[in-house]
């Protein structure tokens, strides 16, 4: 069908099928490729545009309803190259960090305005219903609205809420001040590249068929009538991979076959996969693949999978992965146990026995998903000589490349990761996940192919591990915490992935941010047949942390005392030991507990029909660890940053320039942060556990002081001064009133106006004598505090006030920083209050974002304020330590406290939806 529309002024005519949709013609037809696709059910907000000045869902709009119309995409919003006003206050509101869905909230910010200039709050959180944002918390988007309401010229951010800077820290010129975001330009004008925005010559289209079954055998896979469908390249199925590949990965174990070869392990677990010229025929082809399942008993929960004789997710014994500090975990025969941690110190059986007062409770945790806004996707292509590039929407670029090395046999010089910009991580984009198959793909097809997860998709790739938490506590009479015995069972569905990490490493900290003598950890990684189960941001602490958090209030009411004073009394002293050989305990906790205790007003009169509730956390990151970086000083005077880091809304490119332009003393707006290319960046292990400001920003900050101290022994010579009595300043080399620039100081080196000084970082603390086997690089920290009130004839809470206090040593850029934590408080808030994948007979029930509920605007407390500590004790540079996660570890028991000290109900499953709490209520009524 012919259809004339004009876009963003320029008028088009294209022929499209009649189902044809507009998000495909703007984003195939006319490559503007702002508006995105990710829920593809009109619930996200992410490929919104206007038509006519409306703002539809270009995810469910047809092509043919554009007729005549008149369409604007992000790509049209700037005129004559300056930004507009709404484009220009989401920037310097801090609104925009992965992203993903910030092309959709400019252009429904822009029909807002256009049908309310003056919009009130409720008009602004009312409009954002149809908009998701996983990363900010919302709080800047309504900040960044408002403002562009107020000032069409502009808009000026808001100040973050800092005390001072850090104690005993001298004030720095660049770092710790909210220099704009280097990628900010490229977000809010839709030229950000995602995975799913590249194409490439010949690139061809990968669609997976998944088991209907929770867990079955296979019998005969027939893809003859796919392969002959006209437009299919390949097909492959579990029986193809022989002498392909190696077919199965996985970072902890290689017990994920890259599609299901004699057994289906999950309702969704691949089968087959199609490559075809376009997505519409490969998904036509998958229709044609017959199999046979033969449907096996299935184990869906904890107490299915644990219990004697229960039927086994896997019944031989798998590979160990590819990390070293994982290569000795064994599996328990003949169980469903794919990992046992156990950790103990002192007596804790004598001490509990002795002890005033013993508290034994169970809590739950529940299955979650990340939905990281942009799902996973791979773009792999083999060229003539073998050798590999894939670019990859993942956290791991360097893992990803060591997984296919060894599943393809080829050298790890030979294999090439790019990440692009990623919309969006949490955990659920590390490590392998859909490169392996569209790598084995590529070499079907013979051609480039790519493999894009739907939003559908990703409820069956990876997901928070569930857990069953139960701890005993034992405490004296004038309320020290003696001794703490812990017992958990984590959920880690049907394939390993890297949940025997996240067992032992969240485990390890079970006693939390206390002083606990006598401790016995015990915690088993459990297969059931769900979605795999892996890394999500604070991995595994926060099914520790509602736990003993939620024990914590309850010793302080059986005890007569104040929760906040109970747990300053317990709290581990900054340089106390936490663990024989760790690291010692490098912040401030009870700093950190006295600002939310303070701002949560904990001391004064509450309103009537609230109550209020504290939580704290400690993390350990990941360790041992390594990061490198370079360091690139050029000819004129400006730098690049080649660092492995990914960008995924963190802010972290824009750290690393900071940290660069600071040693360097020159504008962040001279330095170029490359994006993580394995052939080019250098080694990075991951980004995740909250290391790339203290690992990849020390090894940045080593680097540029490796260039100036190059800097210093080619101008001493010229000034003839000794090298320790030179100074960088504004781009030059200062000694006394002489300055010599650095094109000058380059030239002098080389002799010519040409060549660059190179500096490299490497930091790499290497394994130790700590528990783990390698002691963290930092610890977390953060405490919160919430106000609650409780609609008692629907169960519904709501968080009328949030407070975040996070001991984050120095804050780099506090703007950037205070969104990611707001971000986090507002994803705590979701598995609080929202967010569980519900099985039945092993079906998910919510796998899609129609069903699946995770925080809107209107979810976010009216009240939320992110706090920081900062005493420039971290070990990252300039004292900075990393932050992002711990935020959202207090949340769950900061609000069941304060629901409890509203009701007197204690709550021990999440989330705390209307209907467990109505029940709840109703139990008690009924005695």
């Amino acid at each position: 069908m012919n259809v004339r529309l004009v876009v963003n002024g320029r008028a088009h005519e294209v022929d499209v099928p009649v189902h044809a949709l507009l998000l495909d013609v703007l984003r195939d037809g006319l490559d503007l490729k702002g508006a995105k696709r990710s829920c593809d059910a009109q619930v996200c907000g992410a490929c919104t545009v206007l038509v006519d000045g409306l703002a539809v869902s270009a995810c469910t709009y047809l092509a043919v309803e554009a007729d005549g119309r008149a369409v604007t995409t992000v790509e049209g919003l700037a005129e004559d190259g300056r930004l507009h006003p709404i484009q220009q206050a989401f920037l310097d509101c801090g609104a925009v960090q992965c992203g993903f869905c910030t092309s959709g909230m400019l252009l429904t910010t822009r029909a807002l305005l256009e049908e309310h200039p003056a919009p009130t709050r409720d008009d602004i959180l009312h409009d954002l219903r149809g908009s998701l944002c996983r990363c900010t918390g919302y709080r800047k988007i309504v900040e960044a609205i408002g403002a562009a309401a107020r000032a069409p010229a502009g808009a000026r951010a808001p100040e973050t809420r800092r005390d001072a800077e850090p104690v005993g820290a001298p004030p720095l010129r660049v770092v710790g001040h909210s220099v704009p975001r280097i990628d900010g330009g490229e977000k809010v004008t839709g030229r950000a590249r995602y995975v799913t925005d590249l194409a490439m010559p010949g690139m061809a289209h990968a669609k997976v068929l998944r088991s209907p079954y929770a867990h079955a055998r296979l019998g005969r896979v027939d893809a003859s009538r796919a392969r002959a469908h006209p437009g299919v390249l390949a097909v492959l199925t579990g029986g193809d991979l022989a002498g392909q590949c190696e077919p199965y990965y996985g970072p902890a174990f290689r017990d994920r076959p890259l599609l299901a070869i004699d057994v289906a392990r999950y309702e969704g677990d691949p089968v087959a996969a199609v490559v075809a010229v376009d997505e519409t025929t490969a998904a036509e082809a998958l229709e044609l693949i017959d199999v046979d399942y033969t449907p096996l008993p299935a184990v869906i929960t904890l107490e299915e999978a644990l219990a004697p004789g229960a039927a086994l997710v896997h019944t031989g014994q798998p590979l160990a992965g590819h990390f070293a500090d994982l290569a000795t975990l064994r599996p328990e025969p003949g169980t469903n146990v794919c990992h046992r941690f156990g950790y103990a110190r002192g007596h804790a059986e004598t001490a509990l026995a002795a002890a005033h007062l013993v508290l034994e409770d169970t809590f739950r945790f529940p299955r979650v998903q990340h939905y990281a806004m942009e799902p996973n996707a791979a773009l792999a292509a083999w060229d003539e000589t073998g050798a590999l590039t894939v670019w990859a929407s993942t956290q791991n670029p360097y893992s990803v490349r060591v997984e296919l090395a060894k599943m393809f046999a080829v050298p790890l010089a030979r294999i090439r990761i790019v990440v692009p910009h990623l919309g969006g991580g949490f955990g659920s984009k590390t490590y392998a996940k859909l490169e392996p198959l569209a790598a084995a793909l590529a070499r079907a097809a013979g051609r480039p192919v790519r493999l894009a997860a739907s939003a559908a998709e990703a409820f069956q790739t990876v997901r928070r591990c569930s857990s069953r938490v139960t701890v005993r506590a034992g405490f004296a009479q004038d309320g020290t915490l003696v001794a703490a015995d812990c017992r958990a069972d984590f959920d880690v569905g049907a394939y390993a992935d890297i949940g025997p990490r996240v067992v032992q490493k969240a485990t390890y900290t079970a006693t939390g941010p206390y002083r606990v003598a006598h401790v016995a950890l015990d915690a088993r990684a459990v297969y059931t047949n769900t979605t795999p189960g892996g890394a999500f941001r604070g991995f595994g602490v926060p099914q520790l942390a509602w736990a003993l958090e939620s024990l914590m209030d309850v010793a302080a009411d059986r005890l007569g005392r104040d929760p906040v004073d109970l747990r300053r009394q317990n709290l581990l002293a900054h340089g106390e030991e936490f663990a024989p050989g760790d690291t010692p305990i490098d912040g401030k906790l009870e700093e950190s507990l006295g600002r939310a205790a303070t701002a949560i007003r904990w001391t004064t009169q509450r309103d009537a029909g609230t109550a209020r509730g504290v939580a704290a956390m400690l993390k350990a990151s990941v360790a041992p660890s390594v990061s490198e970086a370079i360091v690139r000083l050029h000819a004129d005077g400006s730098v690049t940053v080649l660092a492995s880091t990914v960008e995924m809304g963190q802010g972290a490119r824009t750290m690393l320039a900071q940290v660069a332009a600071e040693v360097l003393a020159v504008p962040v707006a001279r330095v170029t942060v490359a994006t993580p290319d394995t052939a080019i960046t250098p080694y990075d292990q991951t980004t995740s556990s909250s290391r790339s400001t203290v690992m990849t920003g020390r090894a940045v900050m080593e680097a540029a002081e490796d260039v100036r101290e190059q800097l210093f022994r080619v101008a001493a010579g010229r000034f003839g001064a000794a090298a320790r009595d030179l100074v960088l300043e504004d781009g030059a080399v200062v000694a006394g009133d002489q300055r010599l620039p650095y094109p000058e100081v380059l030239a002098l080196r080389f002799g010519m106006s040409g060549g660059e000084l190179i500096g490299r970082g490497v930091v790499a603390p290497g394994r130790t004598a700590a528990p783990l086997g390698g002691s963290t690089p930092f610890w977390e920290m953060a405490v919160g505090a919430a106000e609650v009130s409780l609609d008692e004839e629907t169960g519904a809470v709501r968080v009328e006030r949030y407070v975040s206090v996070a001991d984050v040593g120095r804050a780099i850029n506090p703007l950037v920083l205070e969104g990611q934590d707001e971000g986090a408080v507002v994803q705590g808030l979701g598995h609080t209050l929202l967010e569980e994948m519900v099985y039945e007979e092993g079906h998910l029930l919510n796998g899609t974002l129609l069903i699946y509920r995770v925080p809107r605007a209107e979810d976010v407390p009216p009240a939320l304020e992110c706090r920081f500590v900062e005493n420039a004790d971290g070990s990252g540079p300039f004292g900075a330590k990393g932050a992002g996660e711990g935020s959202l570890i207090p949340v769950s028991p900061a609000v069941a406290n304060a629901l409890a000290r509203l009701t007197g109900l204690r709550l021990r499953e999440l989330p705390l939806t209307p209907e467990r709490v109505w029940r709840a209520l109703r139990m008690r009524e009924r005695g």
